[in-house]
């Protein structure tokens, strides 16, 4: 019955996390966003998400947003299908856990 339907998807799984993350970097973003005092405010445009290691990087604004180890993050697509939340220890601010919400560039 597996074969035919396939395997539930289990979000805390390590196998999971890194298709997310290779899934991720086969898009440009957009913009990214962070909700900061309530309010959901632009941190970043026009930039890539990559895979470094064992680490993804989010690049947008010629500087480095999110910086997490794949294997601690946790991420879904937005129901649009337009992009990605990211929840995740920030190791380039701090170590802090944050969470942004990425949007994908659109092509026709």
């Amino acid at each position: 019955m597996f074969k035919l339907f396939g395997r539930k998807k289990n979000p805390n799984s390590k196998q999971y996390r890194w298709e997310m993350a290779k899934q991720m970097c086969n898009h440009h973003i957009r913009y990214v966003t962070e909700k900061i005092n309530g309010v959901d405010e632009v941190i970043g445009r026009n930039g890539g998400l990559n895979i470094r290691d064992d680490e993804l990087i989010v690049f947008a604004s010629s500087d480095v947003i999110l910086r997490c180890k794949v294997e601690q993050m946790q991420a879904w697509e937005l129901l649009s299908k337009d992009g990605v939340v990211i929840t995740a220890p920030d190791l380039e601010h701090g170590g802090r856990e944050r969470t942004i919400i990425v949007f994908y560039v659109y092509y026709r």
